[in-house]
C-alpha cells in the first residue's frame, strides 16, 4: 500500500489542497477559468495551474519543508506543464499512443503491486476521492511520455564496449553495494615523522610476511606476532565489513581480490598494511542455464502459407528422425539465414534471449533430443537440443550495470537538449502578467 499512496500523493494531492483558486464568477453563476499560456495550438488554463501547484505544496507540507514564494513555485510548475505539452504534442505527431491494453496491464501492475484487486484499487482510489477515470488519464499520460522518451532518447544512445570498460575500471564499486568482505590484516606500524631507515625496516618487514603467507603461514599467528594493529588479538580478524565500510588505504585493491588472496604490503600514514581476503558474500554470482541448440525456421508469407510451411517443416522432422543430417537439412532449407549457413547452431543460448514459446519448447528436452514442430511469431521452428551447461553470468550483469549507469547519464543531457529543441521549434505564449 506504501507504493500506492505515495503515488496518490505524488498525482492527485491537488485534491486536497484548495488553495490559489483564480477562476471569475459571472452573475449567473458561470466561472470562466483564465488561460495562463498557449503552447503551439493547446491551452494551459489557471485551473490546471493550481492543481499542480496544489501537489507541489502538498509534498512539502507532508516532507515538513518550507514553502518558497508562491511565483517562484507558479513559475516552476508552468514550465513544467508547458514542457509535458510539448512532449504530448510531439508524441501524437510522431504517432506514439497508448493502447488499451497497455493502459490495462500498467493499471494491473500498479494494483498487483500493491497486493490488490482492480476492483480494490478503485475502492482505494475511490476512499481517497479520487476517481479511477481521473487516475486512468495520468497512468495514460505517464506511458505515453515514457514511449516517447524511449523512441526520440534512450533508443538513439549508444554505449561502446569500451565506456563499460572505462567505467568498470574506473568505479570499482559497480555491482559490489550488497558485498561484504571477511578480512584479516597486519599492521607494520610506523611512528609520527618515522625516518628513512626506519621505513625502509618496515617495508622490509612487511615483505617478508607477505612471502611467508604466500608460502603457507598462518595469518593469525603471525597477526598476533607482528601486527601493531587494533585487532592483532583476534588474528588480525576486522569482521564481515561493507564496500563502504572498507578503510580507504585497501578499499579499491579489495575490489579486485578473489577469495585467498592475500594484497603486497600497502601503505599509509601509520604503517605498512597487508591483507587477506578470508571470504565474501552477497556478491552477485548469478548462475544460469545456458542450451546449445540448433533449429530450422520456415517462414509464412503471401507466398507460403501458415500450412504449407507446417507441411514442409513436418518432412524436414520425418528425414532427420529417420537419420538424415540436421545441419545439412538446415543449410539447405532454413529461413533463418544467420543460423542456416552455421547449419541451424544458434550457439550458447542464455534464458530471456528467445521468444518465450522458443525457451518453452527448448526447456521441454534433453540433449539430442527434437522437438516437433512448432510456431512463434517468427514461423515454424524445430529445434535440437545438444548441450546444457551451468555458466556464471556475474560478467555480463556487471556489464549490464555499467551499460545501464552510462546511457542513464547520456540520457539526462540527451532529454534536457531535446526539450531545449522542442521549446525552440514551439510557440509558447505566457500569458501570466494578464491575469
Amino acid at each position: 500500500m506504501h507504493v500506492l499512496k505515495h503515488l496518490l500523493a505524488v498525482i492527485f494531492s491537488a485534491l486536497i489542497l484548495s488553495t490559489h483558486v483564480h477562476s471569475v464568477a459571472l452573475s449567473d453563476g458561470i466561472e470562466v477559468d483564465h488561460i495562463v499560456a498557449i503552447v503551439n495550438d493547446d491551452l494551459i488554463t489557471r485551473n490546471e495551474l493550481d492543481k499542480e501547484i496544489n501537489k507541489i505544496l502538498a509534498r512539502l507540507s507532508q516532507a515538513g519543508q518550507q514553502v518558497p514564494p508562491i511565483t517562484a513555485v507558479e513559475k516552476q510548475v508552468l514550465d513544467k506543464l508547458i514542457e509535458q505539452r510539448l512532449q504530448i504534442g510531439k508524441a501524437k505527431s510522431l504517432g506514439i499512443n497508448v493502447t488499451p491494453d497497455m493502459l490495462a496491464t500498467m493499471i494491473g501492475n500498479i494494483a498487483k503491486n500493491n497486493g490488490l484487486t482492480l476492483s480494490e484499487l478503485r475502492a482505494s482510489l475511490a476512499a481517497e476521492g479520487l476517481s479511477f477515470e481521473t487516475f486512468r488519464n495520468q497512468i495514460e499520460q505517464q506511458i505515453l511520455l515514457s514511449r516517447l522518451k524511449n523512441q526520440e532518447i534512450i533508443n538513439k544512445i549508444n554505449v561502446s564496449d569500451a565506456e563499460v570498460d572505462s567505467l568498470l575500471k574506473q568505479d570499482k564499486q559497480i555491482g559490489r553495494k550488497n558485498i561484504q568482505y571477511l578480512i584479516q590484516h597486519i599492521l607494520i606500524g610506523l611512528p609520527e615523522g618515522a625516518s628513512p631507515a626506519e621505513i625502509g625496516t618496515a617495508r622490509e618487514k612487511a615483505i617478508s610476511i607477505v612471502q611467508q603467507l604466500k608460502e603457507g603461514a598462518d595469518f593469525a599467528k603471525l597477526a598476533l606476532l607482528h601486527s601493531n594493529g587494533r585487532n592483532a588479538l583476534e588474528g588480525g580478524s576486522l569482521g564481515w565489513l561493507k564496500n563502504n565500510q572498507l578503510p580507504s588505504v585497501f578499499g579499491d585493491i579489495v575490489a579486485s581480490m578473489s577469495k585467498g588472496d592475500i594484497s603486497p604490503p600497502l601503505r599509509s600514514s601509520s604503517g605498512y598494511h597487508i591483507i587477506k581476503l578470508t571470504d565474501m558474500k552477497g556478491n552477485k554470482q548469478q548462475f544460469i542455464t545456458q542450451t546449445k541448440a540448433r533449429h530450422i525456421l520456415i517462414n509464412t508469407s503471401e507466398m507460403v502459407s501458415d500450412e504449407d510451411a507446417l507441411t514442409r517443416l513436418e518432412q524436414l522432422y520425418l528425414r532427420i528422425e529417420g537419420g538424415d543430417d540436421f545441419a545439412r537439412l538446415a543449410r539447405s532449407h532454413s529461413d533463418d539465414k544467420g543460423s542456416a549457413i552455421k547449419g541451424g547452431e544458434l550457439g550458447w543460448v542464455s534464458p530471456g534471449s528467445v521468444v518465450k514459446k522458443f525457451q518453452s519448447e527448448m526447456d521441454k528436452l534433453k540433449p539430442g533430443e527434437l522437438s516437433k514442430p512448432f510456431r512463434t511469431e517468427f514461423g515454424w521452428h524445430i529445434v535440437q537440443v545438444l548441450e546444457n551447461r551451468q555458466h556464471d553470468n556475474s560478467e555480463q550483469i556487471l556489464r549490464s550495470e555499467a551499460r545501464k549507469i552510462i546511457t542513464e547519464r547520456k540520457a539526462k543531457d540527451a532529454a534536457d537538449l531535446y526539450l531545449r529543441r522542442l521549446r525552440d521549434e514551439a510557440y509558447i505564449e505566457i500569458r501570466l502578467s494578464e491575469e
